[in-house]
């Protein structure tokens, strides 16, 4: 039996997140939404327009771009108040995050008109949930594209011991691995690409050897995002008993090696025991 599907109400807006690659990862509730709404506001409507066409959906769209976003803003804010309900998308993944779109919530939300986010497909989760990072983390986003500015952002960073997550560019990757390098010398750094995609690829590697790696590495393509794993813990009040079996390991085995007896002998978690084994290794 077909279930009618719940009404959007006017005068608000939805803030829908789309698939970030796999069209599977649209949710029903999305498609609904997008096709019950009076307006959709979208990134690119070329994008928009791929999606809408494969679930026909015919609702008009307005473009809502960084540079004509504050403009945008008022407009959409009026025709909320006139009773439409607007659908608000950006090319991939959850609106608003990293995209054009968080000006326009605000104004809404000012003007105290309802805001309905439509959970669904988001890089940074995403990413972090297939590569193992047990705390917090803090969601950088794209850093400046000039080597002087991005240098700055990531000694502003360096203090922090959480993972950070970074949104980058193909063609700026190199470029972006270098200075994580540089920034943060003992750390391990995921790096996930095209995600949900038929090219979907996880790499983890130690920073220290990023040199190598950047050397190798395959030619840079599709959206990236780079989880730089949390800090090992530096005090020595609160050093994990597995520390003393690596330092004596590590006085006879190349690092490989006494890393991965350390975790069959400890059970303890192995990017821990690398990151450690590298900053030990450092510092000898």
């Amino acid at each position: 039996m077909h279930h009618e599907p719940h009404p959007i109400n006017k005068s608000s807006l939805y803030v829908v997140a789309t698939p970030i690659g796999n069209l599977g990862d649209m949710t029903p509730r999305a498609i609904e939404t997008l096709r019950q709404a009076d307006l959709i506001a979208a990134e690119d409507t070329r994008v928009t327009g791929h999606l809408l066409k494969h679930y026909s959906i015919g609702t008009p769209m307005v473009s809502l771009r960084e540079h004509n976003e504050r403009g945008m803003a008022d407009k959409l804010v009026a025709r909320l108040q006139a009773g439409e309900s607007i659908a608000q998308v950006s090319d991939a993944g959850t609106p608003a995050i990293s995209d054009p779109g968080a000006r326009v919530v605000a104004h809404a939300r000012a003007a105290g008109l309802r805001v309905v986010p439509i959970p669904g497909a988001s890089a940074v989760v995403t990413a972090l949930s297939a590569t193992g990072v047990e705390h917090g983390f803090s969601f950088v986003g794209f850093l400046p594209a000039k080597s002087a500015a991005r240098a700055h952002t990531l000694s502003q960073w360096q203090q922090r011991h959480e993972s950070l997550v970074f949104y980058e560019a193909p063609h700026r990757l190199h470029d972006t691995v270098a200075a994580l390098a540089q920034a943060f010398p003992t750390r391990i750094l995921t790096i996930a690409r095209e995600l949900t995609k038929l090219y979907e690829n996880f790499e983890t590697i130690a920073l220290s050897e990023a040199d190598a790696w950047l050397k190798t590495a395959p030619e840079p393509r599709g959206e990236y995002v780079l989880v730089l794993h949390e800090a090992a813990t530096q005090n020595a009040e609160t050093h994990p008993a597995w520390h003393n079996t690596l330092a004596v390991l590590l006085k006879e085995l190349p690092l490989k090696q006494a890393v991965a007896l350390t975790v069959t002998l400890t059970q303890a978690a192995k990017n821990e025991v690398y990151a450690h084994a590298l900053t030990l290794k450092n510092q000898s």
